[in-house]
């Protein structure tokens, strides 16, 4: 029986489709399905083919180290070149060499396969078909971002832990002091990881001329009676803190005025003070990069739903299949019993 996506191969999928609800999909088309043997639901049924791809993908996106080595993987024009050639087909390792050789890449065939082929199968973007290759569904989803993938190859370094990558991520939150990276990358990397991404005008220092900032304390200002200024003042203090000046400047009160409402502030609690510490913010670029990495990240989160979802379904087939063969076993066993006694 023909189905729908028999028809369709799995990697022309809508790209707006998610995973979990082709899977469930799937599933229901491969209710209505009838193959001649097993055989042909095997090699012929791209359901078949999606299913065991995600198998084998749940495996290794369960390794800690899973983003890790698909970035490293990606981090290279040549591997980028070959998920370019193969969004198109299957290819030999023979075929890719001359493909590459147009574009100026002059490799023998073994290293073409142990040095850019084969990191991308550890990864599960591409798969082994005999002696062709072809892109997985991971490998065509991730080939949609082939320009941007690029960006990331020319800024950010190779064969590394990928500290840069999590710095990039997590100052796309916010913008964070040194001390408050140095909880999420170890420390003795971390000068290093920042100055590379300074070099590649990825991050920036955001630093205040005025090092004094004032912040509002957890006191309750309605336990303390406030003349109509100070409240103006108390009030217009936001919780990043402000330097003197421009409170002045937003409060409409001469600097040296300012600083005397500061200082009934903080004898009244209300106010403290202390040196406004270094910022490091993405720049633009910077910020195209994180929006790729976060999208890659949100990419692999919805495999690893929909590998799981089958997984937890396949199992529960398997228990279901064991409990019915075991119901034909005692079946069996009884009635040969009864031939027996008769």
């Amino acid at each position: 029986m023909k189905t729908e996506l028999d028809a369709t191969p799995i990697q022309t999928a809508e790209e707006d489709t998610g995973l979990v609800e082709m899977l469930t999909r799937t599933k229901e088309l491969c209710q209505y399905c009838r193959p001649g043997t097993p055989i042909k639901c095997a090699t012929d049924c791209n359901i078949w083919r999606l299913r065991n791809q995600l198998s084998r993908l749940h495996r290794r996106i369960d390794n800690l180290d899973f983003i890790k080595d698909l970035f490293n993987a990606l981090k290279n024009k040549r591997r980028l070149r070959i998920i370019e050639i193969l969004s198109n087909g299957r290819y030999t390792v023979e075929m890719l060499q001359q493909r590459l050789k147009e574009t100026g890449y002059h490799h023998s065939q073994l290293t073409i396969r142990d040095e850019y082929v084969d990191p991308l199968v550890n990864v599960g973007i591409v798969q082994n078909n005999g002696r062709k290759y072809n892109l997985t569904l991971l490998g065509h989803r991730l080939n949609e971002l082939t320009d941007d993938l690029d960006i990331i190859e020319e800024r950010l370094p190779p064969h590394s832990e990928c500290y840069e990558e999590k710095t990039i991520t997590i100052l796309f939150e916010r913008q964070k002091t040194y001390d408050e990276l140095e909880s999420s990358i170890e420390a003795e990397s971390l000068s290093r990881v920042l100055s590379r991404l300074r070099e590649s005008n990825l991050i920036k220092e955001d630093r205040n001329r005025r090092y004094m900032f004032y912040y509002q304390t957890k006191r309750d200002p309605d336990k303390e009676r406030l003349s109509p200024t100070e409240e103006r003042v108390y009030m217009n203090i936001p919780e990043e803190g402000i330097s003197a000046r421009k409170l002045a400047e937003k409060t409409v009160i001469s600097l040296r005025r300012t600083y005397k409402y500061l200082r009934r502030l903080r004898g009244k609690k209300l106010v403290f003070k202390r040196k406004n510490l270094k910022k490091y913010t993405l720049t633009e670029e910077g910020k195209r990069i994180a929006k790729l990495l976060l999208n890659i990240r949100e990419l692999i989160l919805q495999f690893k739903k929909a590998s799981k979802q089958f997984l937890a379904e396949s199992s529960q087939k398997e228990k279901q299949n064991s409990v019915s063969d075991s119901s034909l076993d005692r079946d069996k066993r009884s009635q040969i019993l009864v031939r027996a006694k008769l």
